[in-house]
């Protein structure tokens, strides 16, 4: 990696400033961008009723299960962080432990899964927009307005488009707005849980099932491929919580507040999923008619089911909170993309041009825009060619992650070799801890792309017999190496002066 005239305050000398604005994110505001990311009410409605379909009353279960290996590659960012506190996160910690290929590769998993993922929450919000619209003005027809391909399209892309804009602006107007819409969405999950659980007291549930010590036993789920599919589920409802590293040169103590706010993230989302998922069991059951959790027909939204028999006349609250969750992702989801590919411009990974800082709001000027059109142009196309094609891709999505959080944790592990047993706490946080994450992941990323080979994972679909889903997560990450070897060619500095 070139240096740049300004260093960043950090113990690798080899790092430097890309102009962000410094100290304007605290570790509340962290935190609140890193929920936010997750998007807790959006994730939950979306994933609850399949993960409830693959592993039963186990919920709670398999829930903790994913957040192990999602803690344990939090340490490492930690401790990762803390070294090197640099914006280009995963490109910049690989490129640092094994070199600029891997390191290159690192950084198109996250841009690759961020950008994918920016197009589904998009789509997602504009069908709750419609949904919400349908609510107030009790017209149930408005809500299918979403299925018009003209006008889908074009209210997606100006959701991507405020979107945009808002995160040009800057992480002064990114935490602002965040806060509002994390607290509201966290209120109305509350408030569902409390409703549910009173419904379970008063004898109103649908079917009011007690919570047994059983639920949290990972050991009684089935099988092991029930058990594997369950943890998958559950590894992406935690996903996001490392955009409170990629703000760590915006931050106040860029060496520990970005570490301290991963950690905080993901126990605070923790606590909420299985507060709601408990809810939620308690209150509906597993069963596969009516308003059980297992119903198939619940799968696809169990809060657009479940919010009016728990919330009664306030269920319209759920859409709302919904359509703000997928709404403040959108927004702060574009915090990583922008970042890592400014930071891979700045050190010429890729054009230089990716590198620029807007003067106004300090904010990646280049790489903010380029994530918005990159987005749009992928919605458009799969939206226009397939819809199967755009959810199978979404579905794609856990290999991506497994694929560069694994990466990641492993540099970890390797950049600290050296200094890992030096004591107890640099054992278990630089060497331990990670490598089990990064293990965890990078098993599961293979186990999701073997069974992701059978045409009926995901939509259905196929080509010449292999899976959709298989043939769009390894077509992106294989993608990736053709625009790597074309950077190598373009820009061959990057990856031939290249020094640890």
């Amino acid at each position: 990696m070139s240096t740049a005239p300004k260093t960043v305050q950090s113990k690798d000398s080899a790092l430097s400033e890309k102009g962000l604005k410094a100290g304007s994110v605290g570790l509340i505001g962290a935190v609140v961008i890193g929920v936010s990311c997750i998007a807790p009410a959006y994730t939950l409605t979306a994933a609850l009723g399949p993960t409830v379909s693959e592993v039963g009353v186990h919920l709670p279960a398999i829930f903790l299960v994913g957040f192990i290996p999602m803690l344990l590659v939090a340490l490492g960012y930690r401790e990762l962080n803390n070294a090197m506190p640099d914006a280009g996160t995963s490109f910049t910690w690989a490129t640092r432990a094994f070199g600029p290929w891997i390191g290159w590769m690192g950084g198109w998993g996250l841009i690759a899964a961020t950008i994918i993922v920016l197009s589904n929450l998009a789509a997602v919000a504009v069908d709750f927009f419609y949904l919400m619209l349908g609510q107030v003005f009790s017209n149930p027809s408005l809500a299918d307005l979403s299925k018009i391909l003209p006008l889908n399209i074009a209210t997606t892309l100006v959701f991507i488009a405020v979107a945009c804009w808002i995160s040009y602006r800057g992480m002064e107007t990114t935490k602002g707005v965040q806060y509002v819409l994390v607290a509201f969405q966290l209120l109305v999950l509350g408030w569902f849980a409390v409703s549910a659980f009173s419904h379970v007291a008063n004898g109103t549930a649908f079917d009011a099932t007690a919570i047994s010590p059983d639920w949290f036993n990972p050991f009684a789920v089935d099988s092991f491929t029930t058990f594997t599919a369950g943890v998958s589920l559950s590894i992406f409802i935690y996903w996001g919580w490392d955009v409170t590293l990629t703000m760590n040169e915006e931050t106040r103590n860029p060496e520990k507040t970005p570490g301290r706010a991963a950690t905080v993230t993901v126990l605070v989302i923790v606590i909420i999923y299985m507060t709601v998922a408990l809810a939620t069991l308690s209150f509906a059951g597993v069963g596969d008619t009516g308003l059980g959790a297992g119903n198939p027909e619940n799968q696809s939204s169990i809060f657009a089911v479940l919010a009016g028999p728990v919330m009664g006349p306030f269920a319209i609250l759920m859409s709302l909170a919904i359509l703000s969750s997928s709404a403040a992702s959108l927004q702060s989801t574009f915090v990583s993309p922008a970042r890592t590919l400014l930071a891979m411009g700045h050190y010429r990974a890729i054009s230089p041009k990716f590198g620029r800082i807007s003067p106004t709001f300090k904010s990646p000027s280049t790489a903010t825009i380029a994530a918005a059109i990159a987005a749009a142009g992928f919605y458009v196309i799969t939206r226009t060619v397939s819809e199967n094609a755009l959810w199978d891709t979404i579905t794609a999505l856990g290999m991506m992650i497994c694929f560069y959080y694994g990466i990641t944790a492993l540099a970890c592990v390797w950049y600290f070799r050296a200094s890992a047993f030096s004591g107890v706490r640099s054992f278990f946080f630089k060497f331990l801890a990670p490598l089990l994450g990064g293990v965890i992941l990078l098993v599961m990323f293979v186990k999701t792309a073997v069974d992701s080979l059978d045409p009926a994972y995901g939509s259905g679909s196929s080509v010449g017999g292999i899976g959709l889903v298989f043939i769009l997560g390894m077509g992106v990450i294989l993608l990736g190496v053709v625009v790597m070897l074309v950077m190598y060619r373009v820009r061959p500095e990057f990856f031939k002066n290249f020094s640890r």
